[in-house]
């Protein structure tokens, strides 16, 4: 069987270093359930129209359940000399059923809508978990955010101590960004969610096919409708890597501030031991490995997209084999998407906040000059880039005498230079971090008030994402469920 399967025209069979290098059984293995699952909506189709007779269609239904149970018993495996997953299920097929039968499987099918549509069922299953994965991190985020919507800590611009904040602020800002990679994956899932099987091998088929109800029973949002589109198309997996790798930006951004928060420099956060690696020389090493990791797989998914772009920039239109190298760069993508993820998650389940030390750093820099030049603009009438000047001397006074703004003697003094009289409780209050950061009650500021305003609202917008999230995740099962009764049905 072998040497026959798809050898009609050819004699002998295939190069076995063809073979090899043409194989894509260990990526298309990750497809096998999504490709009996088209198999069986294609089959009950087939049926339906009346294009195979009933009782040949109830054959192969039932030798399709058969490959599933040994399949997943460990009984069946891929032969490699059948090229793909989806020859092995048809010759798996006509093995149990005998040619006659089984042979039908295929009618008004080609392998171009055939893999397409298994790598759209895989695809949207897999973003799906994504999705889940981001909400669940979103929640973990949300919590540190209201549990420390009034810890003071510095802000940075250029990695320099720049205004006040608190660590709710902090992460009520990737809690943000979050959301924006949900409706980017959402985005992405609704392209992926449409049907492509039918399209053929290009140009449609003269079979009086229903694509409408094979849609149906595989939970598709609708048809992809125009066959030549339909396979010459991988912008879904463009799409999918995009997003993907935008969120692997933003989970990177994170990992790099746990690497930096992490050390004795910093001391803001510390990760449980369960989270953290030793070193085979030094004993007193705690290395934060699981933020490295997730910063250096970034690379990995940014590799992916740029490899599918290149493959598709120059392809002419229809199926060409180049694309059978999309879906080991596109599960790999997942793959290190859902680690860092899960990972993230998990390191920030028990990590430890240090209130003390972010308070106690947040005075070394003059983190509150913006707020000391802001007095000398509202009560005292200057103009701000004058007060942006006085302060600007007041910081350079201080510096060079090794003090800081908490030296309110000294800032009086400075003050007074420049024609400003201030007592030491106003400049008390002014330069107190915490006050300050409590004063900036504009909307998204760093306000404790604000922070869980903010908190609130991110909640409620991923509580909704999540409940349209779960319909996506029941309509997906209903039509499991509608495919299997089809099936027993038909049986």
């Amino acid at each position: 069987m072998a040497s026959k399967m798809l050898r009609g025209r050819f004699k002998g069979g295939i190069s076995p270093v063809l073979l090899g290098f043409s194989s894509s059984l260990d990526t298309d293995k990750e497809m096998f359930f999504e490709d009996v699952w088209g198999s069986e909506a294609h089959v009950l189709m087939l049926a339906k129209q009346g294009i195979i007779p009933a009782g040949d269609a109830g054959k192969i239904l039932k030798a399709l359940g058969d490959v599933k149970k040994e399949y997943s018993a460990g009984k069946f495996e891929l032969d490699e000399a059948f090229e793909d997953v989806h020859i092995n299920i048809e010759n798996y097929v006509i093995s149990k059923c005998g040619i006659e039968y089984g042979g039908r499987m295929h009618t008004a099918r080609s392998r171009n809508d055939q893999v397409l549509t298994d790598t759209k069922l895989h695809l949207r299953k897999e973003l799906l978990e994504v999705m889940g994965c981001v909400l669940e991190l979103e929640e973990s985020l949300l919590c540190l955010a209201d549990q420390n919507a009034d810890a003071i800590m510095p802000g940075y611009t250029h990695m320099q101590h720049a205004q006040p904040i608190t660590f709710g602020f902090w992460a009520s800002s990737y809690a943000s960004m979050l959301l924006r990679d949900f409706d980017r994956l959402s985005g992405a899932y609704a392209h992926d969610n449409t049907c492509p099987l039918g399209a053929g091998a290009l140009s449609g088929t003269s079979f009086p096919i229903d694509r409408e109800y094979t849609a149906k029973l595989l939970g598709f949002d609708g048809v992809h409708v125009h066959a030549l589109d339909a396979v010459s198309s991988r912008d879904h997996v463009l799409e999918a890597l995009s997003a993907l790798s935008i969120l692997m930006c933003d989970l990177s951004k994170l990992a790099e501030e746990f690497v930096l928060w992490s050390s004795c420099e910093f001391g803001f956060i510390e990760f449980s031991d369960s989270f953290a690696t030793g070193s085979s020389i030094m004993p007193q090493k705690k290395n934060p490995d699981m933020a490295e990791l997730v910063r250096g797989k970034t690379g990995r998914v940014y590799g992916a997209l740029m490899q599918v772009l290149t493959l598709m920039k120059g392809l002419p239109g229809g199926y060409n084999r180049d694309m059978q190298e999309d879906r080991e760069l596109l599960w790999d993508a997942l793959y290190v998407v859902k680690g860092s993820l899960q990972v993230l998650n998990a390191g920030l389940s028990d990590a430890k906040i240090n209130r003390a030390r972010m308070s106690e750093s947040v005075y070394a820099d003059f983190s509150t000059a913006t707020e000391l030049a802001n007095y000398l603009v509202k009560e005292k009438g200057i103009a701000f880039r004058k007060a942006y000047e006085i302060t600007g001397g007041v910081v350079k006074e201080l510096s060079s005498r090794k003090k800081d703004l908490r030296d309110t003697s000294e800032v009086i003094a400075f003050l007074k230079k420049s024609g400003v009289t201030a007592s030491s409780d106003a400049l008390s209050e002014i330069l107190d971090p915490g006050k300050a950061a409590s004063r900036n009650k504009s909307l998204g500021g760093t306000a404790p008030a604000e922070v869980r305003r903010m908190v609130k609202e991110l909640r409620n917008d991923a509580e909704a994402k999540e409940a349209g999230l779960k319909k996506r995740i029941e309509k997906v099962e209903s039509a499991k469920k509608l495919t299997q009764q089809a099936v027993k049905e038909m049986i």
